[in-house]
């Protein structure tokens, strides 16, 4: 957790943002929640009513601060995505809770910033046509099952075939990686993938989930990518959608290397690629 306290803080330090680009947002309303998840679900983990079963899948202990704070993820990432229809790009220092299903949390993951939030878009029409650019190196998995019977919403995970979760569901497009994929073939694959599923599905919005555990360094990734490989895959993604005028939303989703400062290093590259491109 002392990521998301010491990114910003690496942020304004070194001058890549100031104060002023900083919004604090609001918990996402539970109406707005319910379009990504079932309601009972949503009423038990307000109740805290879970199973000890469920408790050890999310692995964390169950509290009232830990259900507040999902909440005020998902509302990060609707402020989000309502921002950088204006901005180009807009960012959730959190986020990329791609684990959490309809009806169930897994993997420190209890409500699906992103699903949500781009329920929510179609919903408000702010968008028609949505695509889920996921490539942490976990697969999306409840991204995929929430958006299933979503025509609106496309996804696509790029993550470690051997990776959790080790039963994957299907995304509309999955790109499974061999162990130790380093950095040359992981960014050939970027450069063809992202422009080919633009030109398919059209796309006027889109959530891109950017883990850093694609790492070499990472204890819980099983990829081969350096930190300048990493921070190439952010420049691709951003000069990409910018070039196309097309809106996104960023959350930063995981990154678990044993050294926290190559972790805040590898973050802190996806802003200041942000910044040199759309600024």
């Amino acid at each position: 957790m002392d990521k998301y306290e010491l990114l910003p803080q690496q942020l304004l330090r070194e001058g890549t943002c100031e104060p002023s680009d900083f919004f604090e947002p609001i918990p996402a309303p539970i109406k707005v929640v319910e379009l990504a998840h079932d309601s009972s679900y949503i009423q038990r983990l307000l109740n805290l009513d879970l199973t000890p079963k469920e408790i050890r899948s999310i692995g964390f202990p169950l509290s009232p601060e830990l259900i507040s704070r999902e909440f005020l993820i998902a509302g990060g990432t609707i402020s989000g995505a309502e921002q950088a229809l204006s901005t180009g790009v807009a960012f959730n220092i959190a986020g990329g809770t791609h684990h959490a299903f309809r009806s169930k949390g897994e993997a420190f993951c209890l409500l699906n910033d992103q699903a949500i939030a781009a329920h929510y878009m179609i919903l408000k029409k702010k968008a028609k046509k949505i695509l889920i650019f996921d490539l942490d190196v976990h697969q999306g998995n409840g991204t995929a099952e929430i958006c299933r019977t979503a025509d609106s919403i496309y996804t696509c995970s790029v993550h470690g075939a051997k990776n959790y979760p080790f039963q994957k569901e299907v995304s509309d497009f999955d790109l499974a990686l061999e162990d130790q994929t380093e950095d040359a073939i992981y960014l050939a694959h970027i450069k063809k993938l992202l422009p080919e599923l633009v030109d398919k599905v059209k796309p006027d919005f889109i959530f891109y989930l950017s883990g850093v555990d694609v790492l070499s360094t990472d204890k819980l990734g099983r990829l081969g990518l350096s930190l300048e490989g990493c921070k190439m895959r952010d420049r691709i993604v951003f000069e990409f959608v910018h070039n196309k005028g097309i809106p996104l939303q960023c959350s930063m989703g995981g990154g678990y290397s044993k050294d926290l400062k190559i972790i805040i290093e590898a973050h802190a590259n996806t802003y200041r690629e942000a910044k040199r491109i759309f600024t």
